[in-house]
């Protein structure tokens, strides 16, 4: 940048662009989301940034916002599109009027940027171990070499229960699977080298843990969820997770569906929820 230390402050964060990095510090405010408040502060290498955007925000904002690179961010590569809006830690949002200024920095940061495409490892650093959360159906724990499952017995399947508690050392992952306990079956599952079959569902799947209300929340599970990825692919090759899963079997999806159907008369998922639950899982036939 044109001088090193400058800083750039919006509502939520405060970004100080350097030579080589932009730092990000995130307010604790209450306003501020809980993921960012969790974590503190990032380092964002140039080399790990594809592009600058800067675009009008709601309500008389501009929103300055870093493109990370795939692939450069164990955070992006578990959060996998699945954050809302105002959780993401690349966006900086700043009153209208300081549109000029935000431009000159954007200018100043594209002008600095050598590096596109796929990341080949992680450029930004992961949340540091140990780091912990509760599930609806156990106690999630990693101290940086092992993954911990301790199943509660109020919410663990019999399937959980009949398999007992989880260790899994990163040397015997390949990935993680977060999905956002905002959505409809929100769940973290650790993904093996060895290639065992999985049970569709994560409640029954002994590697995995599953979200609720109030339980796995983002703030916890998705750092928690970067952790390990980074972990495992600072342990050995990156494996690509498939972009897509193998098809299911019919018998499995129809059951699925009506379970879900069977929630949503009682009320406890949405209409919206339903219709778009339900799309997902004749997709995957």
């Amino acid at each position: 940048m044109s001088r090193m230390g400058d800083v750039l402050a919006g509502f939520h964060a405060a970004w100080e662009f350097e030579s080589d990095s932009v730092l990000i510090r995130y307010e604790r405010g209450i306003r501020t989301p809980k993921l960012l408040q969790a974590l503190g502060e990032r380092r964002i290498p140039l080399e790990a940034i594809a592009g600058v955007t800067l675009t009008p925000g709601r309500r008389g904002t501009v929103v300055l916002r870093v493109e990370p690179r795939p692939g450069a961010d164990p955070l992006m590569e578990a959060a996998a599109g699945q954050l809302k809006e105002n959780s993401d830690p690349y966006r900086l949002v700043l009153p209208a009027e300081r549109d000029a200024l935000a431009e000159y920095y954007a200018d100043e940061l594209r002008a600095r940027l050598t590096e596109s495409g796929p990341a080949e490892r992680h450029l930004v650093a992961a949340p540091e171990a140990p780091l912990q959360f509760k599930a609806y159906d156990g106690k999630a724990s990693f101290d940086g070499s092992t993954v911990h499952f301790r199943w509660f017995w109020t919410g663990a399947s019999s399937a959980k229960w009949k398999a007992g508690d989880q260790s899994f050392p990163v040397a015997d992952l390949s990935g993680v699977e977060w999905r956002s306990p905002e959505v409809f079956e929100g769940h973290l599952r650790l993904l093996r080298h060895d290639g065992a079959a999985s049970p569709a569902q994560a409640d029954q799947d002994p590697a995995a843990v599953v979200f609720g209300l109030g339980y796995g929340p983002v703030h916890e599970s998705l750092p928690f969820a970067a952790a390990v990825l980074a972990a495992v692919r600072k342990s050995g090759p990156a494996v690509k997770v498939p972009a897509s899963a193998p098809r299911r079997d019919p018998a499995d999806i129809a059951e699925r569906i009506r379970h879900l159907g069977e929630l949503h008369q009682a009320g406890l998922v949405t209409d919206e929820e339903f219709s778009a639950k339900k799309a997902e899982l004749l997709s995957e036939l």
